[in-house]
């Protein structure tokens, strides 16, 4: 009794299951692709914002040290003097933040 081997056989249902499940994992990895690179456009980005905001806050840094400069003691004594007018010391008013 020899037994004859069938070959075997994909369905309609298979095929299309399979046809799905292939189409499902490109997407897949098409998605991965795309959103990847999306996220590192973002971080890019990120980083670039957060050079500008420490180089606007080194000019923050400069320009309060340019008026804490320009109101010192010295420098106001010597420009009231340069005017002409007399340094009186009741008149000056401190703001403080």
């Amino acid at each position: 009794m020899i037994r004859k081997r069938r070959a075997a056989k994909i369905t309609k249902g298979e095929r299309l299951i399979y046809s799905l499940g292939f189409i499902a994992f490109a997407f897949t990895l098409l998605l991965k692709i795309f959103c990847g690179a999306n996220i590192s456009n973002i971080k890019m980005d990120i980083e670039e914002i957060n050079y500008d905001i420490a180089t606007q806050e080194k000019k923050n840094e400069s320009l309060t040290m340019k008026i804490n400069e320009l109101t010192s003691y010295d420098n106001v004594k010597d420009i009231v003097k340069d005017m002409g007018l007399a340094y009186n010391n009741d008149n000056i008013v401190v703001i403080e933040d």
